[in-house]
């Protein structure tokens, strides 16, 4: 029984949280500056997430050429200005880093 009223409560919780920043979503209007602002944190976060992973993917700077991630990243970068497509990005990125990993042993 106490499962049961755990979960309930987070269900509470978490639909209160999400129902009213879903409420407030059409009534709430952001000066101009901010909005501009706000256009910035997702390559913020995908940044902040990204270049810890790629240069340090074992706790410790890595900067060397047979670092999988960094050329990897690289590559991921170079198709990325050239394709200026996101999927092809990603996809050709993970082809990249899979072959340098298990298909050269990098």
């Amino acid at each position: 029984m106490d499962e049961v009223l755990l979960i309930f409560g987070m269900f509470l919780v978490t639909f209160s949280v999400r129902y009213v920043l879903f409420a407030a979503a059409g009534k709430v209007h952001f000066p101009g500056w901010l909005n501009i602002g706000l256009g910035f944190v997702p390559p913020a976060v995908l940044t902040a997430i990204a270049v810890p992973a790629v240069l340090m993917p074992r706790g410790e700077l890595w900067l060397q050429p047979d670092n999988p991630w960094l050329v990897a990243g690289l590559f991921a970068a170079i198709i990325s200005v050239w394709r200026r497509d996101l999927l092809t990005t990603i996809v050709s990125g993970m082809a990249f880093f899979m072959l340098l990993r298990f298909g050269l042993g990098f």
